[in-house]
């Protein structure tokens, strides 16, 4: 059996445990429940970075179900952010954020671009020591995302006053996303060692071989966080989960659209 075949009866058996244990989505024809508000209604300081809206991602394409680059999340979420940046401001930071609430389909989305291994075009950014086959194996690709449960996001810091960030330009040379900070693609925001969704052990919170500002920049990033009521993800330094999140059982699939909270 090739590989590609050996991954892709691993991936269907895994959807088969979870259909049988995973809960259900929400319907998209439904919208989003009440307890949903979009990011900027809240906190409008607050800085966007939607990256699965473009193409400048591990796919390399704009992802399923986002219509527009908004940051939608649980309003206990989006306050307990609010009161995050609050403390940022007073420091000469700003929060800015890359994603928030993701639906189900822009899930299923990376699994079907994580089984097909022959489309590799975004690796030398995101993945270059990483065998794509790898993946899932690594934790990197998962079936189901906290994030689909509308209390996680994904942020990083910008220093104030925060500079210009250009666009992407898809084609452009791609440098790996664990390069030093002046080599990598210039997001406006602080070093944090890594470049975000940057898959790698670098990207680990903790990793001691991150030092100097950068360990500065993700310690008072976790730490303002904690305080305001969310926890890390210990593989990804840009990863927050709110500790009192209110639909922890539940995986959403409504769009990434303000209309879809009307």
């Amino acid at each position: 059996m090739s590989r590609t075949s050996r991954l892709s009866a691993a991936v269907l058996a895994l959807f088969s445990c979870v259909a049988l244990a995973a809960p259900a989505a929400a319907s998209d024809k439904h919208g989003a429940p009440p307890e949903f508000v979009v990011l900027h209604d809240v906190d409008p300081t607050i800085r966007y970075d939607i990256r699965y809206f473009g193409r400048h991602n591990f796919v390399g394409d704009r992802i399923d179900g986002y219509r527009q680059p908004q940051c939608i999340l649980t309003r206990h979420a989006a306050t307990a952010l609010r009161t995050a940046q609050r403390t940022l401001l007073r420091q000469g930071y700003t929060l800015k954020v890359y994603d928030c609430y993701r639906p189900q389909r822009a899930v299923d989305h990376f699994v079907r671009w994580a089984t097909d291994l022959d489309d590799e075009r975004m690796k030398a950014e995101f993945y270059p020591n990483v065998d794509k086959s790898r993946l899932f194996a690594d934790g990197y690709i998962a079936e189901k995302s906290g994030h689909s449960r509308g209390s996680t996001l994904d942020v990083t810091l910008v220093k104030l006053p925060a500079g210009p960030q250009r666009p992407y330009r898809p084609g452009e040379p791609l440098v790996a996303c664990f390069a030093p900070v002046e080599q990598r693609f210039p997001d406006n925001g602080v070093d944090m060692g890594t470049g975000y969704d940057c898959f790698d052990p670098l990207s680990h919170t903790d990793n001691p071989a991150i030092t100097g500002a950068a360990r500065h920049h993700r310690d008072l990033l976790r730490t303002t966080l904690a305080d305001a009521g969310f926890r890390n993800l210990p593989e990804e330094w840009w990863h927050f989960t709110l500790n009192d999140e209110p639909f922890p059982d539940t995986y959403f699939d409504f769009p990434v659209s303000r209309g879809a909270l009307d």
